[in-house]
């Protein structure tokens, strides 16, 4: 015979615990951990990319020759691009070199050096995801005028 007293045999005497939650709750109680995951993480992670490609340069350098051509373009995000032509003896036809001027002031010498043979300082950023920061991959810091 089972004795009324053995915590075992009497279900009166055990302790309730917490009913489980159904499966479509356990979801549905998880959803900002789900959306952040799949839309957040994915934006964090796109920015640091973009800002990386941006702050660290592939290469640094020099180029000498005429500015052909500066211009503020772009629909959305304005950008300042230009043309050197690079020119390694008179009368030989030059090769055109494409750069990106990022900032106010770099962007006011470039266009008071329209015209003349200047030497663009530049850095090199690969792997930049848009066109929004730059038609090219060359970035020029400053300009000096060649006499």
């Amino acid at each position: 015979m089972t004795d009324p007293t053995d915590p075992q045999t009497n279900p009166s005497d055990a302790v309730p615990g917490p009913a489980p939650a159904e499966p479509h709750r356990r979801w549905w109680r998880r959803w900002k951990l789900i959306l952040g995951l799949l839309v957040v993480v994915p934006v964090v992670l796109f920015a640091l990319y973009t800002w990386s490609s941006l702050t660290w340069s592939y290469s640094t350098g020099e180029r000498a020759g005429y500015v052909q051509k500066f211009s503020r373009k772009g629909w959305l995000c304005k950008t300042w691009e230009g043309e050197l032509a690079l020119s390694t003896v008179p009368g030989v036809a030059p090769t055109m070199w494409y750069f990106t001027v990022r900032t106010e002031a770099t962007a006011r010498q470039v266009s008071i050096a329209n015209g003349r043979r200047v030497i663009a300082y530049y850095r090199e950023h690969k792997g930049i995801p848009s066109s929004c920061f730059g038609d090219t991959s060359y970035f020029v810091d400053s300009v000096r005028i060649v006499k």
